[in-house]
């Protein structure tokens, strides 16, 4: 039988997506405009979220782009939900729900760079550190030093839950 240990209750998602939100808001606070782009599905939910108590804490226009790729070959598939018209010249947050190996991020990151951005920081609930690229979480809601063999497991739903198998 598989087992499971609980990393965040519903209540600390809700804390460490509003203080992530905070952050992005202190990095961004002289910024008219900001682009959410969450990597689907669970990036893009928490870009959702984080979109939301963005607008309860400030005045910057929010706009949430929804990032899709398939995670094992991510070169070839990266699309956007915003034409790249609509990112130029604008600061940009790529928003996941884990960020493990960081080839996610990388590719979505890679994807950005075609256009001129004014600013590019990344946010992950949950970072791991079993980094194959380059890539660091600017935010992140908790930092967990586990095991390849384990699996972060984040189920966003009516209660939230990140567990670790």
């Amino acid at each position: 039988m598989e087992t499971q240990q609980i990393i965040l209750t519903h209540q600390q998602i809700q804390h460490k997506i509003r203080r992530i939100a905070y952050q992005i808001y202190e990095t961004n606070v002289d910024e008219s405009e900001l682009v959410l782009a969450g990597i689907a599905p669970n990036g893009f939910i928490l870009a959702e979220r984080l979109e939301k108590v963005l607008k309860e804490i400030s005045d910057i226009k929010i706009k949430l782009c929804k990032v899709s790729m398939d995670k094992v070959a991510p070169l070839n598939t990266v699309e956007t939900s915003l034409k790249s018209k609509e990112y130029e010249n604008k600061p940009i947050v790529l928003v996941d729900d884990v960020l493990n190996t960081g080839s996610a991020l990388a590719y979505g990151v890679h994807h950005f760079l075609n256009v001129s951005i004014k600013r590019f920081k990344t946010a992950v609930l949950v970072n791991r550190n079993h980094k194959k690229y380059p890539i660091k979480a600017d935010f992140k809601g908790v930092s967990l030093s586990t095991s390849l063999l384990n699996h972060v497991e984040v189920k966003f739903g009516d209660r939230d839950l990140v567990c670790l198998k």
